[in-house]
């Protein structure tokens, strides 16, 4: 009988050569302390921009909030962690550098922002439907079955929950 071959990683073992370009292949190069600056800035003007706007719709009080009341405090709680990654940019070593990933996220936004141009124009059904379909297929990889399926299941399902069952006023075509 012979004896399995040795797999062990030791010193001059081919295995070892490998396992740091497996690795670096895994994982992105992190980012700097600039670019966390750089994040951590866009977080914050995000926050800012945010309690501006809720501060527009009004606040109103405890007792009888109005409409700028949740997105105020949501605003307050996104620049506080804004500036927290502000105060840590220089010793977060986790983040990652951008890379060609990050036009993924790119084209996510910018489906959303299509997205609230049209859907007080045409309704939420066909913006809705083209999100679901744009993300499934092209962001989310999945077949062209499961993209058409699924957009339309989804909105489907919206629909029957937001206008059928809870008759919540959005701007809807049936």
């Amino acid at each position: 009988m012979s004896n399995p071959p040795d797999t062990r990683t030791e010193p001059g073992n081919v295995q070892e050569s490998a396992v740091p370009e497996a690795r670096a292949a895994e994982h992105p190069a992190p980012a700097g302390a600039v670019s966390n600056l750089v994040v951590a800035l866009v977080v914050v003007a995000v926050g800012v921009s945010g309690l501006v706007g809720s501060l527009a719709l009004g606040l109103g009080t405890a007792a009888a909030p109005a409409a700028g009341t949740w997105p105020f405090l949501i605003s307050v709680a996104i620049t506080a962690l804004g500036v927290a990654l502000a105060v840590l940019s220089r010793r977060t070593t986790d983040a990652e550098l951008f890379s060609s990933a990050a036009w993924r996220v790119a084209a996510a936004i910018a489906t959303m922002i299509g997205f609230v141009a049209v859907i007080s124009v045409i309704g939420f059904e066909i913006p809705s439907a083209l999100l679901a379909f744009v993300w499934l297929r092209f962001l989310g990889g999945e077949s062209w079955r499961v993209s058409a399926l699924g957009s339309v299941g989804i909105v489907v399902a919206f629909y029957a929950i937001f206008v059928g069952a809870l008759n919540v006023p959005v701007p809807h075509m049936f």
